[in-house]
Parts: C-alpha cells; sequence; structure tokens
C-alpha cells in the first residue's frame, strides 16, 4: 500500500460504516406532541381561538405566571378570547424542546417543556402533560413559567414577598 492509497483506503472504510443519527429521533407519538405544540404557539400567535382552544382536552389546566392563575379550560377560555377577538394573540417561539411520552402500556400520556422566546418576556418556559384524547394529542396542563438565574433568585422572591405584604396591608 503506498502512501497515496492510504487516505483513501481510510476514507472508504469511514464511508462503509453505518449512519447513525447523532441523535435520537423522535417516535411517532413525540412528533405527534411536537405537531400539537407547534399548533398551539401558532394559533395563539395568530390569535385563533377556535384552533388554540381545540388543541386542550376536555378537563385541561392553564398555569400562568402569576399566583392566582390557575384556570380551568373555560375560565382560560373567558381570559383569552376577548383578546383574541380583538386579534391580539402572544407569540412565544419555542427554542429548545424536551418530550416523554410514558412507558405505561396505553402510551397516552406525556409530559414536556419547552424554552421560549418571547418579544415580550424575553426566556419563558413551559411545561405540560399531554393525554392522547379521541385520538389526538391534546394539552391537559400547560403551566408557563419565567426560569430565573439563580444568582437573581433572592432578589426576585423578595420583590415578590414585598408586594404579597403589601396587597395583603389594610388599606
Amino acid at each position: 500500500m503506498t502512501r497515496t492509497t492510504r487516505p483513501l483506503r481510510l476514507a472508504l472504510l469511514i464511508l462503509a460504516l453505518p449512519a447513525t443519527p447523532a441523535f435520537a429521533q423522535p417516535s411517532g407519538a413525540e412528533r405527534a406532541i411536537n405537531v400539537t405544540l407547534d399548533s398551539l404557539h401558532e394559533a395563539a400567535a395568530k390569535a385563533d381561538g377556535k384552533r388554540y382552544f381545540a388543541l386542550y382536552s376536555r378537563d385541561a389546566i392553564y398555569i400562568g405566571t402569576d399566583a392566582a392563575e390557575r384556570w380551568t379550560i373555560s375560565q382560560f377560555r373567558a381570559y383569552a378570547e376577548p383578546y383574541f377577538a380583538k386579534g391580539k394573540g402572544w407569540t412565544y417561539k419555542p427554542r429548545e424542546r424536551h418530550v416523554v411520552v410514558t412507558e405505561n402500556p396505553c402510551r397516552c400520556i406525556a409530559w414536556f417543556d419547552e424554552l421560549l422566546d418571547s418579544e415580550s418576556y424575553g426566556t419563558s418556559r413551559g411545561t405540560g402533560v399531554m393525554v392522547l384524547e379521541d385520538g389526538q394529542w391534546k394539552v391537559a396542563q400547560y403551566a408557563l413559567t419565567f426560569p430565573m438565574p439563580n444568582d437573581l433568585a433572592h432578589g426576585f422572591t423578595d420583590q415578590i414577598k414585598a408586594f404579597e405584604a403589601k396587597a395583603k396591608a389594610p388599606k
């Protein structure tokens, strides 16, 4: 073997190796969940209330960023529909998402977390539970939060404590 044929043989050997993806490909259920979540964000951005709320399960819960925002789906719809009716939605663009479909026999429950980008708020996080309902993946619980760097936590939670104390104070 000459010096010039060694690189060629090495290249051919590498090409002959089976290709393996750099990361695991999502399952069919994970792909369907991603489609549902992407559709949810798209419908919200377009203020399409009918499509948006059709992506939630019948008994869904929405947990917003405020401590008082724990809503049944009908309560959340009552809150959001007036905004949607005026053409006002909200835009969150997924930056990163993780989906886990449970290993239970029905494989009908999953949870997810996603980092989101928002022009209004910057980085936020959506987490939740998905259920397979009538053959479609639906959002059963969605929680929107603002991930806080640990170095800022005490200062921010001190502000929350002061705000809550002021709200409880007699007027």
